[in-house]
């Protein structure tokens, strides 16, 4: 079937989409109607993603570049190594695109009074206050090192940056390594003009000559390489009584050796100098790429307007933007006694996490409460969640934490939170062998006046304090029964390592959740031109979910798809996919909300889910999607999704060629993120009114459509 499927030519390819995501990542620090900072950061957000995809996906398909068979792509019948040469193709025009805008946003950052300099821009005082913070500072922690027989070439760390230097003695040419410690700041500002910086890599690229004093310097450049990072704790094989959290800690430090998939260089080298390089990395020429203006690291993007005035930080950035207190929870109530009533909605970063926290919290003093149990895919660095589970078992609930060791560059975290988890008296378990548990789900079970009643929370996002304020994600929490014995009997099955376990409502991966939502838009299909399918998550690369998609779309379905990455269906083929639309919205947050509707008015089925569609998620993962059933929350759920289909600001529509494009200008623009920031704040203020007027008014609630109706208005009229 996938060779049938990708030879028809409504598919693409899943990197060469992902690469196109990321472009639009660039526009966005491209665009001069953004806040200039913000640019800034998404010049940083950009490169770490490109760091991530040559970590993961360049670096996996080096490895199957090298079998002897090469599998190929079931979206575009390429092979691996057929992909990594489009792949570099696509890459080289990025790094000039960056470069272009870096130069672009440090010209404005300029005339705002922050200015980058190298170490020749600098006055005669400067560059007497640079030598001295080398001397003092930088040449303590230096580690150089010439590369002959008696110093053989030493291990190079993934993503650090090193000053490489050839040099030339008696004897002849040699190789000098100068690594950057990590532990000096990025940037050095100068005294007196707070505003005045250098990279400490121009420091150190200046002062190479010095280090290597004995040697005569022909050429040095700043460079860092990039390694695959993909390892499969699957794919390696170990005692069958070691703990888990053993071998991936073992594993950990494997990824710190594999091969060099990538290198990076400031400005151009000779040939000669570039083919030591080659040799010593074992790279290619297409795997080396010049970043000219921007830096190699931009961690530093995210801090730098603090060296402003506070004014004209606030002025070169968004505005600023707070959670409110989620509207569906009445005043001066908690979470937990306003859900035994009625299912909650709570959407992020437009509303706060703090209520579900504090019902955690809630539940490891109340008496009533017998269990909690819940799985974690990604936490903070320092996490509420945590200390309220630590404190529950603490007080003699029974705690359950499933947590997935293999969350991509957060391994060593939630190892280090399962232990204390552990210490806590709370039972961890550690997932599958060969399936990541991405799900978020929590279950919260209590037994008052000899009935038990679960409420249970189902989410799209991780319990991760930080990213709840970065990212869209909503989550439902209920009392349904139905749901609840579903969640108690995932728990369950969870730990007897049970994949194939029944539910009556929840649909879970990888047992039901692909087969549901294959028959689900059956029952679409079945319609023809009647049948509606709306659906909003970040990447569709599942074939078979594509193969329908394009049925539905030739029985006459409307198929409407927001999808923030990677789209490896075409929409807009004659035959194919002409029914369907495909839109993304990159902006202030990081989409990532997983929202699936089927059918129209009373007969329409709405999900969330922790899933996209990929095959990973559909096939390779636990993961959850969780029906609505609440008139109310669907009703904030199509506000969501109709706030994204109306955005005429930050949306682009994907066109049948792999491209994405603006669309078309309108009178009264609408940005989605915008508009829901006003709703939430607008929200949260009549709340509170009306918990001040006390009740002196018999209330009909406002139709949630009615009141974003009414925001419309009034955002068209300041536009005006």
């Amino acid at each position: 079937m996938s060779d049938k499927v990708w030879k028809q030519g409504f598919t693409q390819n899943r990197e060469l989409s992902w690469l196109q995501f990321n472009a639009r990542v660039l526009e966005e620090a491209e665009d001069e109607t953004v806040p200039l900072l913000e640019r800034l950061k998404f010049l940083a957000i950009f490169t770490s993603n490109l760091d991530e995809f040559f970590m993961i996906r360049v670096g996996s398909l080096g490895d199957l570049a090298m079998m002897e068979k090469e599998p190929v792509d079931n979206k575009s019948g390429l092979t691996a190594s057929e992909q990594l040469q489009k792949i570099y193709a696509a890459v080289a025009p990025l790094y000039s695109r960056r470069d272009s805008a870096y130069a672009d946003v440090e010209r404005c950052l300029q005339r705002e009074g922050l200015n980058r300099l190298s170490i020749r821009d600098l006055t005669a005082e400067e560059q007497k206050y640079i030598k001295h913070y080398f001397k003092n500072m930088i040449e303590p922690v230096l580690s150089p090192q010439i590369v002959d027989a008696h110093h053989p070439f030493p291990h190079i760390e993934g993503k650090m940056l090193h000053i490489g230097v050839l040099l030339s003695r008696k004897k002849g040419e040699t190789f000098g390594l100068l690594p950057v410690p990590s532990s000096l700041p990025s940037l050095i500002f100068l005294p007196g003009d707070q505003g005045r910086y250098v990279s400490v890599e121009s420091v150190l690229y200046e002062y190479a000559d010095n280090v290597f004093g004995m040697y005569d310097v022909l050429e040095k450049v700043v460079f860092c390489v990039t390694r695959n990072a993909d390892i499969n704790p699957d794919d390696e094989p170990f005692d069958g009584e070691m703990d888990f959290r053993k071998k991936m800690e073992k594993l950990l430090k494997q990824r710190r050796r594999l091969a060099v998939v990538r290198l990076e260089l400031n400005q151009p080298i000779s040939s000669h100098f570039t083919e030591y390089f080659r040799h010593r990395f074992q790279v290619e020429e297409e795997q080396i790429f010049l970043s000219r203006r921007a830096p190699l690291k931009m961690e530093y993007a995210y801090s730098l307007g603090s060296h402003l005035p506070e004014e004209r930080q606030k002025a070169l950035s968004d505005p600023p933007f707070s959670p409110q207190r989620p509207s569906m929870i009445p005043e001066g109530q908690s979470l937990m006694k306003a859900a035994l009533k009625k299912d909650i909605l709570l959407s992020y970063p437009y509303e706060s996490m703090e209520p579900f926290l504090q019902m955690i919290r809630e539940a490891a003093q109340d008496p009533a409460v017998l269990s909690i149990r819940i799985t974690i895919y990604r936490l903070a660095s320092k996490a509420k969640l945590v200390e309220y589970l630590c404190a529950a078992a603490e007080n003699g609930k029974d705690v359950t934490a499933l947590i997935e060791l293999r969350a991509r560059f957060d391994e060593q975290n939630n190892i280090d939170w399962s232990e204390r988890l552990e210490e806590a008296g709370c039972k961890v378990i550690y997932g599958f062998e060969e399936y990541k548990v991405h799900s978020k789900i929590c279950l919260i079970t209590r037994r008052e006046h000899g009935e038990t009643r679960y409420i249970t929370q189902v989410g799209t996002g991780n319990y991760n304090e930080k990213t709840a304020a970065q990212y869209t994600d909503v989550s439902l929490i209920t009392c349904n029964t139905a749901i609840g014995t579903d969640a108690a009997a995932f728990f369950n099955n969870m730990a007897l390592a049970n994949l194939d376990g029944e539910y009556s409502r929840l649909l879970v991966a990888p047992h039901s959740f692909k087969s549901r939502i294959l028959e689900l838009m059956d029952e679409q299909i079945a319609l023809g031109e009647g049948g509606y399918i709306l659906l909003k998550f970040n990447s569709l690369t599942d074939i078979d979910i594509i193969a329908k998609l394009s049925e539905a779309s030739s029985a006459g379905v409307r198929v409407e798809m927001i999808i923030r990455g990677i789209c490896c269906l075409l929409p807009g083929i004659p035959g194919f996919t002409e029914n369907v639309t495909v839109t993304s919205v990159v902006g202030r947050f990081l989409e990532h909300s997983r929202i699936y509707v089927f059918g129209r008015g009373e007969k329409e089925k709405m999900y969330i889910s922790s899933a996209d569609l990929m095959t990973r998620n559909t096939t390779r993962r636990v993961e959850i999607a969780c029906p609505i059933d609440s008139p109310e929350v669907r009703a904030r759920l199509h506000e969501i999704l109709s706030a994204m289909q109306r955005d005429t600001v930050k949306a682009r529509m994907l066109h049948s060629d792999g491209t994405y494009g603006k669309k078309p200008q309108v009178e009264n623009p609408i940005c989605a993120q915008e508009l829901l920031m006003h709703l939430a704040e607008e929200r949260a203020q009549a709340s509170r009114s009306a918990l001040e007027r006390a009740q002196a008014v018999a209330e009909q609630p406002v139709a949630p459509e009615s009141l974003l109706q009414r925001l419309w208005r009034r955002l068209r009229g300041k536009n005006d």
